[in-house]
């Protein structure tokens, strides 16, 4: 396997990315390409590499990359708007489209948490994409951040937003909070505090504006436009970041081919061990079978 580090360009910035080219490919040999997306405020030195290898055994062709503010990408430092991932997204696909080891009519897409969001939302209206596997993800932006809050609290951050929104019109930026409140899940938590601990560079501050942008995003409304093109989701039981009924629903929204998979985990828990390779396998196999 071969592995270097690229960089494209996104609505003018420039992103940084790791492609993997599998051993063995002739100088004339063309490859399903699969581009993968990470998580929240993720980076594509963590977890992805682990799919990427997986891929890339499998035959494929496999390309990360940092989202614009994050990692090594260009772009204003931790700025998360959910429709400027889904360009960046968008524009790594034209870029692995342009390599010669990739066959740009077999382009396939993998996201997880986050990205598993991204990823049938890119597929919905991006037709260049002829396969999509989503993990651990969710369907509906607002039921993410508002299903684990109560009746009051939902009132605080709705008049929270109000006023951001006011302050940015007026000021021009508007408040920063931690990124693991977003998410308000005990799992999170748990995965992210220890590595924040020993990494401290690593914690980011999100705006008030990525909360209101979340809200208005839903997957939802336009996964049924992926078919006839097929989709797999991959979710898990017990997890209380990306809860399972947002899949379930954005499953039964979806059309055609289609394949929902549950594991009885809770969410961090499939970048690992059997789960790992279980979920992994999982993906290799959708897309051997589709590309």
């Amino acid at each position: 396997m071969e592995q270097r580090t690229v960089t494209f360009y996104s609505e003018g910035s420039r992103l940084t990315g790791d492609i993997f080219v599998p051993d063995g490919m002739k100088t004339d040999e063309r490859r399903p390409g699969i581009v993968l997306c990470h998580g929240f405020t993720g980076i594509r030195a963590g977890i992805l590499p682990d799919y990427a290898r997986a891929f890339c055994q499998a035959g494929f062709v496999a390309l990360t990359f940092d989202y614009r503010g994050f990692g090594d990408s260009e772009g204003t430092q931790w700025r998360l708007i959910p429709l400027e991932q889904i360009d960046d997204i968008r524009n790594a696909i034209t870029y692995l489209e342009g390599c010669p080891e990739v066959d740009a009519e077999r382009i396939g897409l993998w996201g997880t948490s986050f990205g598993g969001g991204h990823a049938p939302y890119t597929a919905a209206i991006d037709s260049r994409v002829k396969a999509v596997v989503g993990q651990v993800g969710f369907g509906d932006g607002e039921r993410l951040i508002l299903d684990s809050r109560g009746h009051a609290e939902r009132v605080r951050l709705r008049k929270a937003l109000t006023d951001d929104r006011a302050r940015r019109v007026r000021e021009g930026t508007g408040e920063a909070l931690d990124a693991m409140t977003i998410l308000n899940a005990a799992q999170t938590r748990a995965f992210l505090e220890p590595f924040l601990q020993e990494f401290p560079a690593m914690r980011s501050m999100m705006s008030l504006e990525t909360m209101e942008k979340t809200l208005e995003y839903k997957p939802i409304d336009v996964v049924d436009r992926i078919s006839p093109r097929p989709l797999l989701l991959i979710g898990a039981r017990d997890d209380d970041t990306c809860p399972i009924e947002g899949y379930e629903k954005l499953y039964e929204r979806a059309r055609e081919p289609k394949k929902l998979v549950v594991f009885p985990i809770t969410h961090y828990e499939i970048y690992a061990g059997k789960w790992l390779e279980d979920s992994s396998r999982l993906a290799c196999d959708w897309f051997a079978r589709f590309l």
